[in-house]
Parts: structure tokens; sequence; C-alpha cells
């Protein structure tokens, strides 16, 4: 566990820089353009080639890693990479076929994922889609790369393309403020290509070499797409679970797409910092393990992964709850972005952040079940998770509007968990699940003490410190730190393997940069 351990500390840093960029984008959008119609439109057809083809190129994505080691362990690396050219190719045809598709029913798509949209901004938001729609073509193949990165070791490439992309959807959003507003969708489509260019250059050094290569019959092809249906159902499901929460916030007036939006994308921002880094380490490490029969490695693994998820994300879940509101209001508002739309979108991530926990554990035992190569228990999950989403959804917004479809995908989300949980009992047995529930209530009340010290002492400092921003955000830091000591100390004291694991890490890796230092 320490290599994956020091491999996921690795990235963690490069994912932190391109996270923030992506704080900037989200940040910019609503700066320059508000929250109201034009940034409803913006998101809501960026959500459109991202939600079809990520649907897709994901399910592929997921599949793709074992298929390509047991290609390797079969057949040898030449046929190994043709498997590589094949799928690239057959993702171009695919996304081809869906882009022109999409162009000729932009209206009806934008219907789909925003029913109320109508006259103008309707208009709007079909217009940037014929423009962005062709996203999906470098959406699908930006996937397979960052697959075919993760073989080969490369963790820090994936981690880096959203530099580039979020920069280059910066410039267009600045642009067009100044010029022409479908500058906006047309530096989209910029980004998305720069995500699949980016990690050209590292595939050549990595030994890949692109082949002009169908072969439809391939009996590794025959066997991905047995694998990738009940994947794609899974994935498509979750996907589903996001066009009826727009759909449904588009009832509610302007605005509101771009609060949840604004939400999810902070609550999101911690699991694609912390967890995408666990994930993309362990995920192939597994897979070889199940390929080999090392069960009781992979079981391992489990636990340990587990955990170290669990030790991270209900400090953070209990900490946004208690400081949502000047998280939103230090990342968002200003420019157009009020203190209204921070009061709507603070509420909005505190019900987001109940299930923080869930979606991260989710993600890494999702991963569990393909590396072993289930498919169907995802997916059972995941429609079981919809139909409750959806549900809960239907009810919870007429008595809490907005915070009512956030809460939805919280509640569906932990209860989704838990039969995984179950399952992955039934599946291989013992894997440590008494010691996973003990860290797991040893982190929850050391939790709950540390929100207590956060929440007076953001009260405490209220008074003593100047009404601005630069302010606000010195009181913010204050709290997080307090946060993170009260937290560390009492964990470290109820001796948790996990944290202590993190703690030598970090230890070691101070060590390393004063050595150098004093070299110097």
């Amino acid at each position: 566990m320490s290599r994956v351990a020091k491999a996921a500390m690795g990235i963690f840093a490069v994912t932190m820089i391109s996270k923030i960029f992506g704080f900037a984008r989200e940040t910019i959008l609503v700066y320059v353009h508000g929250a109201g119609a034009v940034t409803d439109a913006f998101i809501t057809s960026m959500n459109i080639p991202t939600v079809i083809f990520s649907t897709i190129g994901s399910a592929l994505a997921t599949t793709f890693i074992p298929m390509y080691y047991t290609v390797q362990k079969e057949k040898g690396e030449k046929a190994a990479s043709d498997f590589v050219s094949n799928v690239f190719n057959m993702i171009i045809v695919i996304s081809l076929m869906l882009s022109v598709l999409g162009y000729i029913f932009s209206d009806e798509l934008v219907k789909i994922f925003a029913m109320s949209y109508s006259g103008e901004k309707l208009q709007m938001a079909s217009e940037f889609t014929r423009i962005m729609i062709w996203g999906m073509i470098f959406i699908g193949l930006s996937n397979i790369m960052t697959c075919l990165m993760n073989i080969n070791s490369m963790f820090v490439v994936p981690s880096l393309t959203g530099i580039p992309f979020n920069i280059i959807i910066i410039a267009g959003i600045f642009l067009s403020a100044k010029a022409d507003i479908r500058l906006m969708p047309l530096f989209t489509l910029i980004g998305m290509a720069s995500q699949f260019v980016f990690q050209l250059p590292f595939a050549k050094k990595g030994g890949y070499t692109y082949r002009p290569y169908i072969n439809i019959k391939d009996e590794y092809i025959k066997r991905t797409l047995y694998l990738v249906l009940p994947v794609f159902i899974g994935v498509g499901v979750n996907q589903l679970n996001t066009v009826v929460d727009k759909t449904l916030a588009s009832t509610l007036g302007d605005g509101i797409v771009t609060v949840l939006n604004s939400a999810s994308i902070l609550n999101t921002f911690v699991i694609g910092v912390f967890i995408s880094s666990i994930q993309s380490v362990i995920y192939p490490l597994m897979s070889k393990l199940s390929s080999e029969g090392n069960e009781k490695a992979v079981s391992g693994i489990i636990q340990k992964s587990v955990d170290t998820v669990t030790v991270l994300m209900i400090p953070i879940m209990v900490g946004i709850i208690v400081l949502s509101e000047p998280i939103v209001k230090i990342a968002f508002e200003r420019g157009r972005f009020d203190s209204t739309a921070t009061a709507l979108t603070s509420s909005a991530l505190a019900f987001y952040a109940l299930g923080l926990p869930a979606s991260g554990l989710r993600n890494i035992l999702g991963n569990v079940f393909y590396s072993f190569g289930d498919t169907k228990t995802p997916m059972r999950n995941g429609m079981i998770a919809m139909i409750m989403n959806i549900s809960m959804n239907l009810v919870f917004i007429r008595f809490m509007g907005h915070c009512g479809l956030a809460f939805a995908t919280s509640v569906s989300s932990t209860i989704c968990i838990i039969t995984m949980f179950i399952s992955l009992r039934k599946k291989i047995g013992d894997f440590g699940q008494k010691n996973i529930i003990k860290t797991a209530l040893k982190s929850s009340i050391a939790s709950a003490i540390m929100g207590v010290f956060v929440y007076f002492t953001y009260k405490y400092t209220q008074n003593s410190f100047p009404n601005s921003t630069r302010w606000e955000l010195l009181r913010l830091m204050i709290s997080v730190s307090i946060g993170i000591l009260v937290y560390t100390i009492i964990v470290h004291r109820m001796k948790i393997n996990e944290v202590e694991n993190l703690l030598d890490l970090v230890k070691g890796k101070l060590s390393n940069i004063l050595s150098k230092l004093k070299k110097h």
C-alpha cells in the first residue's frame, strides 16, 4: 500500500493545481456573466457532449484497462498495441456519428437537458450546443489516452490536462464578453481537444504506435463490448441523474442551474483532488492483481483504500457543512455573482456535502468490481440509486426547492454505497469490513469534535477582522487550520493506521526537502 500511497501523493499536488484552474474558470464565468440566462445556457450546452460521450467513454475506459492486460498476457505487446488502435478508431467513428446527430437535433437535445428553456435562451443554448457537440470526439479519445497513461504508470500526465483545458476556456470567457458570445463555446471546444493532444507525445514516448486499424470481429473487442454494456448502463444512469437534476433545476427560474452547478463544482473539487489521485493509481494495480488471481492482495488494497477515503472525506464533509457560506463567498461572490446567489449556492453545497464520503467510496468500490470483471453489480447499484434519486428529487423539490435536489443526490449515493458493500461481502468474503467500520466511527467522532472547534473559531474571529474578501479568506484559513490540527491530534491518539501512514509519508517528504536544502 505504501507504493500506492506514494504514487497517489505524487499526483495530488498536480491535481490540486489543475482543479484550482477549474475553480478559476467557474469563478470567472459567474463574474463575467453572472448567475443568469447566459451562464445557464453555457453550462447546459457544455454538459451535453460531456454527458453523452463521457457515458460511452467512461464505460470503455473502465473495461479497457483489464482487457488491455488480458490481451498483453495472452497475445503479447503488439496485439495489445493493435487493440488500443482498434478502440481509438471505433471511438472516432462513433463520436463523429453522434456529433452529426447532435448538431442536427440541437434544439431537441437542449429541451431534454433543460425542458423549461424557450425563446432567446433556447436559441442561445442550441447555438452553443452546435459548436461544443464536436467535443465528443476528443472526450472519448482523451478517456482512452488517460487509461493508456495509467497503464504505463504516467499518472501525472492526465492530471495536467485540466490546466490547458481551463486556461483556454477562461480566455474564451473574457473574449466573449468583449466580442462575440460564441467565442465562449468555441474556445471550450478547443479546450476539449487540448486534453487529448496534450497526452499524445507522452503516449508515443511510452511506446504506443497508432495504426489506422479497425476490426469489429476481433475477439477482444467482442469481450470488451460484452463487459462494457453493463458499465455503460451503470455510468449512464449516473449521468441521467445529472440530467434530471439540471432539468428540474431549470424549472425553478433563471440562475438556479448556475447555482446548483457552482455548488456541485465545489463538491466535486474535493472528489477530483483526493479520490481521483487514489483511484487512478489503485485501479490499474487491482486489475493486474485480479488478472493474476491474487485476491488476497486485492482485499488488502480494498481495506486500506476505503480507510484512506473515509479518514479524508468525513472531516471534509463536516468542514464544508460548517463553512459552506464563507467557502462560496470567497470562491464566487464578485462581479455579477451577488450575496443572494451566495446564499442559494451555500445551502445547496451543504446538502451536497452530506454525500461526499459515499461519492468517494462509490468511485473506489465501483473500480473494485470492474477489476474483477464484474460490471453488472455496479450497474444494478447505479440503477437503484437512479430510481431513488429521481423519486426523492420529485418529493424534496416541493419542500426544499433546489436544496432538495442536492439532498436527494446525497441520500441516494449513501444508500448505493451501502448496497455495494453488501454485494462486495457476498462476492469476496471478508475484506476487513469490521476494521473499516471501526475506522469510520473513529473518524466520525473526531470530525464531530473538529466541527465544533471550526464553528466557534470562525464565529469568534467574526468581529476581529474587517469585512472584506481578503480578511474573510484569512478567517477561513484560520478556521480550517484549527480544524486540521484538532482532527489530526484526535485521530493520531485513536491510532488509525491510514492516518499514521499518511503522516509518515508527509514526514518523509519534508525530510527529503530539508535534506536537499541543507545540501544547497
